[in-house]
């Protein structure tokens, strides 16, 4: 039987773009001689959080010097590689100093990429950031989970109505239990996995991503102050761009 739109469509944003694993320049330790922007008060800037026109969410100074967007993938390994490696210093450097303002987007390439992805939305850009790094730092598990199901069993899920199909996948990845143990009751879960507008904001952004960038590699994808990067895969590829947009030196 033909997949229903909102599950026929995510997976088919696979075919679309997979990870990205090019590689560039190496990244330094070296100090930023860059000035810090004064933070706000009570905080520093990675508390700023705020959903995004386009369907993302942004950390930081909202009128920081470089606008730095990244397209990824919750189920992509080198996702979680970046997550695990790239991102603390990207925050601690760039982010909290208000130097860098850090919107993620999600780029969904497979239906339980765009079931996390429902989940980590779930509440609201407070917990979004948080959500999708424990997705990282999980990862292993829940696709782990995933691959031992049959794959008749994975296609008859398609055959159920759209506001099930995400419900039904999420407790193959056994989503429900792990987002209640990080404070989201199963029926909001249910809930928000059931949300056919957020479905299609999803499909839509990665829809968008690849209208506009005819080059777009794959995830991790990373757009600086407008224009995508390339070669930026790993933390060691992308951060001397940020040092050269700075003005810094190698």
């Amino acid at each position: 039987m033909k997949p229903t739109p909102f599950l026929a469509c995510a997976l088919a944003l696979v075919a679309v773009a997979g990870c990205n694993s090019k590689q560039g320049d190496a990244a330094t330790n070296a100090p930023l001689n860059a000035k810090p922007v004064p933070p706000p008060k009570g905080g520093d800037w990675s508390t700023v959080v705020s959903a995004t026109p386009e369907g993302g969410f942004v950390m930081g100074n909202p009128n920081a010097r470089l606008k730095l967007i990244e397209y990824g993938s919750l189920t992509c390994p080198h996702c979680r590689e970046f997550d695990e490696k790239g991102v603390p210093p990207l925050l601690a450097n760039y982010v909290k100093t208000g130097l860098v303002s850090w919107e993620f987007r999600n780029y969904v390439r497979d239906a339980f990429d765009l079931t996390a992805a429902l989940i980590a939305r779930c509440n609201g850009a407070k917990s979004f950031f948080p959500l999708a790094r424990a997705f990282y730092k999980d990862q292993a598990q829940w696709v782990g989970k995933i691959q031992t199901v049959p794959q008749d069993q994975i296609e008859q899920l398609q055959n159920l109505p759209p506001n099930q199909q995400f419900v039904a996948l999420a407790k193959v990845a056994d989503f429900p239990n792990w987002a209640a143990a990080r404070g989201i009751p199963a029926a909001k879960t249910n809930q928000c996995l059931a949300n056919e507008n957020t479905v299609n904001q999803l499909v839509q952004m990665a829809s968008d991503a690849t209208t506009q960038y005819p080059d777009f590699p794959g995830t991790p994808t990373f757009v600086l102050n407008g224009k995508m990067l390339e070669k930026t895969a790993t933390w060691e590829d992308l951060e001397p761009q940020l040092r050269t947009a700075l003005g810094e030196r190698g």
